[in-house]
């Protein structure tokens, strides 16, 4: 007869090797997947895995939320334009890139039938409204942004506003694209932001003096941009350094799909929005994964779709597929693929 003892034993023997193969079985298998994913790129040299960030919202994402009727006025020589949800919880001031304008956040309407409502910047500004913020857009004065007189100009028209529309017990929050970007990154050393995003802008932190009541500052930023990288893993320890709190979100490439520029787009329906993507495959512009192979502004496919002849395009939506094809590259270009995260750093530091 044997020992239960003995008995017991044996069985936990056998239990423990059982339990040991499946481990070392599971981790062969858990090493060769992050192997392919890692080291398996396609012919083009894009890790599929790693590279996909394929925007979920839709340029109607927001329709049962909220809708733009924004106000347009002239003053100190430049236009702004801006929307007040009910019960605003805060105020957004958002700063153009160069070659923009206070239109560009704003769709076509009888409040403003110059606004252009680019699909980046227009739903910043939903997401904003969405989210309970006052929205403020003004122009710079020149092709981009200044950083002496217009800094005041700009803190001028702002504070004027936001007295006029009773808001000054809101917290203020700022973001700023590439040349908004630094202009904000200035800014902030004159107005009292309860927080700052900078998107594909490393800032002004060389010229300015950062004290430890600097707001507290999200880098949006895309990798490919090596220079520009570097600067903000730089300035990022220089701001932490000052006590200053400091966040990064990284923007990566994605790629297109025939429903992309239909889903992103208002005015661009999916037939079209399919033959553009046709398109783009057979003149090479977009790998065999729907990837960019170059910067949207390198390519000539508008010069290429002028010889195609067969495929007509409205002029208005050319500025607006531009920009979907650059942030599909994910080099230089305003985004709103991270608006929530940014939305969330802005919340945060308002309480």
């Amino acid at each position: 007869m044997l020992k239960r003892g003995y008995k017991s034993k044996q069985w936990s023997g056998a239990l423990k090797c059982r339990v040991s193969v499946f481990l070392m079985f599971f981790t062969l298998m858990l090493v060769l997947v992050v192997f392919l994913l890692v080291f398996h790129s396609d012919s083009d040299g894009v890790n599929p895995g790693l590279a996909d960030e394929r925007p979920e919202q839709k340029w109607n994402s927001f329709d049962t939320l909220v809708h733009l009727h924004p106000t347009k006025e002239f003053r100190n020589g430049t236009d702004l334009i801006w929307q007040v949800p009910e019960s605003p919880k805060g105020v957004l001031f958002l700063a153009h890139g160069c070659n923009g304008r206070a239109i560009n956040f704003w769709d076509k309407s009888p409040e403003c039938p110059d606004c252009i409502g680019l699909p980046e910047e227009r739903l910043l500004v939903l997401r904003g409204l969405a989210q309970g913020f006052a929205v403020i857009t003004i122009s710079s004065a020149q092709r981009c942004w200044t950083f002496g007189k217009e800094v005041l100009v700009i803190k001028d028209i702002i504070e004027w506003w936001i007295g006029k529309r009773k808001l000054e017990k809101l917290p203020l929050v700022a973001l700023g694209a590439s040349s908004g970007g630094y202009f904000v990154s200035v800014l902030a050393t004159t107005m009292n932001f309860s927080s700052i995003a900078l998107m594909i802008a490393e800032g002004m932190f060389e010229q300015i003096d950062v004290k430890g009541d600097y707001p507290p500052t999200l880098f949006v930023h895309m990798p490919k941009d090596l220079y520009r990288q570097q600067k903000i893993d730089e300035y990022v320890e220089v701001l932490k350094d000052r006590g200053i709190d400091v966040g990064v979100v990284e923007c990566e490439e994605f790629p297109l799909s025939p429903n992309t520029l239909a889903d992103r787009i208002p005015g661009l329906d999916l037939s079209l929005s399919r033959k553009l993507f046709e398109f783009f495959q057979e003149k090479g512009f977009i790998d065999k994964n729907g990837f960019m192979k170059k910067d949207g502004r390198k390519i000539k496919w508008i010069e290429a779709l002028e010889e195609k002849k067969t495929l007509l395009l409205n002029n208005n939506l050319v500025s607006h597929i531009q920009e979907e094809l650059n942030l599909a590259f994910a080099y230089h270009e305003m985004t709103s693929l991270h608006s929530e995260q940014i939305f969330k750093w802005f919340e945060f530091h308002m309480s």
